[in-house]
C-alpha cells in the first residue's frame, strides 16, 4: 500500500473543497464533519478543477463549477449530467493523527 500524507483533520474546514498537490497528483480534498473524501481534481466531463466547485454537505457531493455536473464524494460516481464517467476516488486512512491517501 502506497500512501501520501495530506495533513491532519484540523487542516480542512467542514464543507470546503481544497486542492492538494502531491508529486504528480492533483487531488481535491473535502471534509464533512469527521469524514475526509479525496478525488482526482479533474471533472471527467471536461478537464476542469473540482476544487473550484461547491460542496453539498447534505448529499455528500461536489459540483463542477464549469457545467454543473455533480459527483459523489464517497466513490467519485457522477450524480448528474453532463458527466457520465466517474472521477477517481481515493481511500483515506488515519495513521498517528495524520491523513494518508491510499494511492496504490
Amino acid at each position: 500500500m502506497t500512501t501520501v500524507d495530506i495533513g491532519t483533520l484540523q487542516d480542512y474546514v467542514h464543507g470546503a473543497a481544497v486542492q492538494v498537490r502531491r508529486g504528480d497528483r492533483v487531488l481535491v480534498v473535502v471534509r464533512i464533519d469527521q469524514d475526509v473524501y479525496v478525488l482526482d481534481d479533474r471533472c471527467s466531463h471536461e478537464d476542469f478543477s473540482l476544487a473550484e466547485g461547491e460542496v453539498d454537505v447534505t448529499t455528500c457531493e461536489i459540483e463542477c463549477a464549469r457545467h454543473g455536473a455533480m459527483f459523489q464524494l464517497k466513490d467519485g460516481q457522477p450524480a448528474s449530467f453532463p458527466a457520465t464517467r466517474p472521477v477517481t476516488h481515493y481511500d483515506v486512512v488515519v495513521e498517528g493523527g495524520r491523513l494518508q491517501v491510499v494511492v496504490s
